[in-house]
């Protein structure tokens, strides 16, 4: 049986050059996408010449101004990038059967028994390179006998398009240990990295690791080539743990004690002791529906028309599948090639025309029309199953109630309203919950993705309408009501008290205010007609006493 080999294929600069393809801009002018961090403008995907004029991802936007003034910049698509990479998976297709997708840039493919077909793995490496630079796109390869190895060569072995200081600078190190630095060859000068004869095939943008010999391939890679996390290299390089050769070399109980096994585990996908499958992602079936115009629109009214016509359409795809709507998306295409969307969720899926309307129209005034839109495109973005309902009982009043609850949709067509102005998130209702504890006798849920309970179990006693976290009560320490308490730095006089009505704490759990021990809850009425809930602490890990806990209406 042939041994697995595994192709890492990135595209360092694929939201640049997904849109140079489609922009009449030289390659010499520095170019740039922007990403909204919600703060300030940040650089996403560069073009080679916004490389080479000292920019890199992830800089501010203001600070790549002032360093190059001629650079040319556009929002970034996240959506577009996407289906972008979605038609790269289907290009890729002709290389092997076996394609999945690695968001936000690259794909992973299983080529196993598929090199002699292009005449071997150099072949078929150059091949795909070649057939994505005809693209206009950059590609870097790695191959080896695992995903984590694959895709350490192809982003970390040779010169990166992208500089990025991994922590390892010879300028970051002790003046004692620069001169020792100085004389190995450092991942950010470029170049191939010092191996072992046949061991690692190295040409630009080609990095090959034969079989069998993962782990020497990558003994001079960073640890960041593991994927790991920012904090964990940057606390392994100061450890001196700067290349995976000085993990491997290291005992594994006290990088696990001191790093968690994450670190291992990243460690044994990369040389191949863990197995990490490549599945391929099914196409999703998708629900849309769209519509060009021949003139541009940008009244509200001419959208409101638009939805109008492209909503039956969608709803009768959905209908057909047995699918409701749970988000739904409209994309305005400009006539100057840019995009903007708006979204509406339901509370409940639906493929009602009518039921999804109003939420769409009420998100019209925040799409920008700019020069005009000229294409409309409607998706269901999450869709469920629909299950028809069927009425079931002996007595017919019961099945017409049954059957009336099955299909009243105000409560969601209101919570869908509500949602689509302040977000779905915040409507939340109350539902019990198992517990005899007070405070924790019922839950908040989201309204959209919970039902309504079908009933509240009635508590021993009344609880107050307001509950709050248990407040010294100035009392005699004794388990009978007194006559007088001060509470909050006034004096009250008992009027009348009922109870008590005992309640343990849960036994299981661990509860800071549950470490007094058991509860004797009272309801008291003084004689100012001020309704409390108090109750004596018999002590338990602290020391015992009395406490308000809420106030009846």
């Amino acid at each position: 049986m042939p041994e697995r080999r595994i192709l890492s294929v990135w595209f360092p600069r694929l939201g640049a050059e997904r849109l140079l393809r489609r922009m009449a801009i030289g390659h010499d002018a520095p170019f740039a996408v922007v990403r909204e961090t919600g703060q300030m403008q940040v650089l996403s995907s560069l073009s080679d010449a916004a490389s080479t004029a000292g920019l890199h991802v992830d800089q501010p936007l203001r600070d790549a101004h002032a360093i190059c003034g001629t650079l040319i910049t556009r929002l970034q698509n996240p959506q577009a990038e996407a289906w972008f990479l979605d038609a790269l998976a289907r290009w890729a297709g002709q290389f092997s059967p076996w394609v999945a997708q690695e968001r936000p840039d690259a794909l992973v493919l299983d080529i196993t028994g598929c090199a002699h077909l292009f005449g071997g793995e150099d072949a078929l490496l150059t091949q795909m390179t070649e057939a994505a630079a005809d693209l206009g796109l950059t590609a870097r390869c790695g191959l080896a006998g695992s995903v984590g190895a694959a895709w350490a060569l192809a982003r970390y072995s040779g010169a990166s398009p992208d500089k990025t200081r991994n922590g390892d600078a010879i300028d970051q190190e002790a003046r004692a240990t620069r001169s020792r630095a100085a004389k190995r060859r450092h991942w950010e000068r470029g170049g191939a990295v010092l191996l072992e004869k046949n061991t690692l095939t190295y040409s630009k943008n080609l990095q090959i690791a034969q079989p069998g010999q993962i782990r020497t391939a990558l003994s001079n890679l960073p640890v960041a080539a593991l994927r790991l996390d920012a904090e964990q290299v940057t606390e392994l390089n100061q450890l001196g743990l700067r290349r995976i050769g000085d993990l491997l070399s290291q005992p594994r109980a006290p990088l696990v004690r001191r790093f968690g096994p994450r670190l291992i585990l990243k460690l044994d996908q990369a040389i191949g002791l863990t197995p990490e499958p490549v599945s391929p992602r099914a196409p999703p079936p998708r629900f849309a529906v769209r519509m060009t115009l021949p003139e541009p629109i940008g009244l509200k009214n001419d959208l409101e028309s638009g939805i109008g016509r492209l909503l039956p359409r969608l709803c009768q795809l959905l209908q057909m599948k047995g699918q409701g709507a749970r988000l739904v998306r409209l994309q305005a295409w400009r006539a100057d090639g840019t995009m903007d969307w708006v979204e509406a969720g339901l509370a409940r899926a639906s493929h009602e025309p009518d039921r999804i309307r109003p939420l769409l129209t009420m998100k019209l005034d925040n799409l920008d029309a700019g020069f005009g839109i000229d294409m409309l495109r409607l998706e269901a973005i999450q869709t469920e199953t629909l299950h028809h309902r069927t009425a079931s009982g002996h007595l017919e009043a019961s099945n017409s109630v049954r059957k009336r609850m099955d299909t009243d949709t105000r409560i969601d067509d209101l919570i869908g309203r509500v949602g689509a102005r302040i977000g779905l998130d915040a409507v939340t209702r109350y539902h019990t919950a198992s517990s005899h504890i007070p405070e924790k006798t019922s839950q908040t849920l989201a309204a959209a993705w919970s039902k309504p309970a079908d009933s509240w179990p009635a508590p021993p006693s009344p609880r107050p309408l307001q509950l709050w976290r248990p407040e010294p009560v100035t009392a005699a320490d004794t388990p009978h009501m007194q006559d007088q308490f001060r509470w909050r730095g006034r004096l009250h006089e008992l009027a009348e008290a009922r109870g008590p009505e005992r309640i343990a704490p849960e036994w299981w759990l661990d509860e800071p205010d549950w470490r007094s021990g058991v509860r004797d809850y009272w309801h008291v009425i003084t004689k100012r007609g001020e309704r409390f809930w108090l109750y004596y602490a018999h002590g338990g890990m602290l020391s015992s006493g009395w406490f308000c806990q809420g106030r009846f209406a």
